[in-house]
């Protein structure tokens, strides 16, 4: 009786153990050849440029993610700088407009140094506290007053001319009056030729009025008028306007004057106060009136 051969696919091999550890003999095998020979690395190379692609797909995701968080931190990173930088530009712009302030004011303070040695009369420096909102009457109140010696009547100045003249006293400020507050009133005369007049507060800013002139009177416009120093509160020769235009009236044989003032009060923060006598000079007035026939 013949014997019956097993079929090939049930066909017994060597049991899984033996294929295991040849499996694993061989793979020694392999690495230790490979680390010495690197006879692998063209399979390897292949394999890697196989799996690239797959590669670049599974970590695209986390790459595009780190991309915009990236973008996002340089965004808010040049944000910060950019507001760093415009407060910084505006802390240097406060600082140049601040020391050029400072140093026009010490120009100014100069200059009104160098008036002081031209009038030779003393003078106390004050600064502009505020400007009285007044329709009618021109007012600058300064931030010295009695105390520092200041008194009614006194001149006020700057380095172009007649400011106006203080009204009003506390023992911390005064008040001035513009040269054109109506209430204000100065004797002048023209310097080209040294004809006496009177200046008058026109109470229209840039304008001061002269009143009182005989129609053949010699003045013409761009004539300049000072202080004569009569009445002893301004001294002779502060600067005070420039005539602007001349109305003659024949008919009446009188003429009107307009005039600009000189000084620019609201350019500047610091005047003159001229420490005159005026007690003095109201005593020498009251006189000459009453010995005025």
């Amino acid at each position: 009786m013949q014997r019956q051969s097993t079929p090939p696919l049930f066909r017994r091999g060597p049991p899984a153990e033996v294929r295991l550890a040849v499996l694993v003999v061989l793979a020694l095998v392999l690495i230790v050849v490979d680390s010495q020979m690197r006879i692998l690395e063209p399979v390897r190379n292949v394999v890697a440029q196989g799996l690239y692609p797959f590669q670049r797909a599974v970590l695209w995701p986390r790459d595009a993610v780190q991309r915009v968080d990236e973008w996002i931190n340089a965004a808010n990173r040049i944000r910060t700088e950019n507001e760093a930088l415009q407060r910084q530009r505006i802390e240097l712009s406060q600082v140049a407009t601040h020391a050029a302030q400072l140093a026009a004011e010490n120009a100014q303070l100069r200059r009104l140094l160098g008036v002081t040695d031209t009038v030779g009369q003393p003078a106390t420096v004050v600064e502009v506290l505020y400007e009285p909102p007044n329709a009618f009457h021109q007012r600058l109140v300064f931030n010295k007053g009695s105390e520092a010696g200041i008194a009614p009547g006194m001149p006020v100045i700057d380095e172009g001319g007649v400011v106006g003249q203080i009204v009003r006293v506390t023992p911390m400020t005064a008040e001035a009056a513009m040269v054109t507050d109506e209430r204000v009133s100065i004797p002048v005369q023209v310097l080209r030729n040294g004809l006496r007049l009177i200046a008058f507060g026109s109470n229209t800013p840039g304008v001061i009025e002269v009143r009182y002139l005989a129609a053949n009177a010699d003045l013409k416009a761009g004539d300049t008028i000072v202080t004569s120093g009569v009445g002893g509160l301004f001294p002779a020769g502060l600067p005070v306007a420039r005539i602007t235009t001349v109305e003659r009236d024949t008919a009446s044989g009188f003429a009107r004057a307009l005039a600009e003032p000189l000084a620019h009060p609201e350019r500047y923060r610091h005047f003159l106060v001229l420490q005159v006598d005026v007690a003095g000079a109201e005593a020498n007035r009251q006189e000459a009136d009453l010995g005025t026939p």
